[in-house]
C-alpha cells in the first residue's frame, strides 16, 4: 500500500476536499461524482468509522440504481465505470487505487500466455452488453481463467439492474477489504 495514511474518521467533515478526496481515492476508485456525492453524505450524516462511511456510500449507491432520472444514471455510471479494466494499465489522468494496484499485479502474474487478448476482448463486450459499467470482481489471487468463465457467466446473464447491484457490491467490498488492510498494517484507526 502507499504512504498516506487514513486520519481519524472524525476529522473527515473539517479537512480541505482536496484532503477528502484523497481519503476517498485510498478507499475508493478515484472518481469526481463520488467525490461530491460523497461531499454531501458527510454534510448530512455524521460517520463513526470508515466502514459506516462505506456502508453510507453503498446506500446512496444502491438508492442512485433504484432511481429512474437520467442524471442519477449518469453519476451512478461515472463512479461504477472508475474501476480500471481487468488485466489493463490505467490511464494517467485516472489512477488506480492503491488496492486495484496490487489486484491487477496479482492478475497479471496469475495469468497464463495468450489470455491477455482474450481478456482483452471480454472487457469490450462486457461493456457493449452493460454501457457505462467496467466489469469488477476481487481477484484474490485467482488466475485469469477463472476470472473469465465468470465475466462470460456475466455477459451470458445479460442482466443490467442486477449487473449495477453486483457491482455496487463487489466495488464496496473491495473497498471494505482495502480499509481491513489499512487497519492490519496499522495505517488507520
Amino acid at each position: 500500500m502507499n504512504t498516506f495514511t487514513l486520519p481519524d474518521i472524525s476529522t473527515l467533515p473539517a479537512l480541505r476536499p482536496s484532503d477528502c478526496n484523497q481519503i476517498l481515492d485510498t478507499l475508493f476508485e478515484p472518481s469526481k461524482h463520488l467525490h461530491s456525492l460523497t461531499e454531501s453524505l458527510l454534510l448530512q450524516q455524521k460517520c463513526i468509522s470508515y466502514e459506516a462511511l462505506i456502508d453510507l456510500v453503498r446506500a446512496r449507491l444502491i438508492s442512485l440504481a433504484s432511481s429512474k432520472a437520467p442524471d442519477d444514471r449518469t453519476v451512478l455510471l461515472d463512479i461504477l465505470g472508475s474501476h480500471p479494466r481487468l488485466g489493463e494499465k490505467a490511464p494517467e489522468e485516472r489512477p488506480l487505487s492503491e488496492f486495484s494496484k496490487a489486484e491487477q499485479a496479482n492478475l497479471s502474474m496469475a495469468g497464463q500466455h495468450g489470455t491477455a487478448q482474450h481478456l482483452s476482448l471480454l472487457n469490450r463486450e462486457y461493456e457493449e452488453k452493460f454501457p457505462g459499467l467496467r466489469y469488477v470482481t476481487f481477484v484474490n489471487g485467482r488466475g485469469r481463467d477463472m476470472i473469465m468463465e465468470e465475466m462470460r457467466r456475466r455477459i451470458e446473464r445479460g442482466d443490467i439492474e442486477l449487473e449495477i447491484l453486483e457491482t455496487i457490491q463487489v466495488s464496496l467490498w473491495i473497498s471494505s477489504q482495502n480499509h481491513h488492510a489499512r487497519l492490519f498494517c496499522g495505517e488507520s484507526s
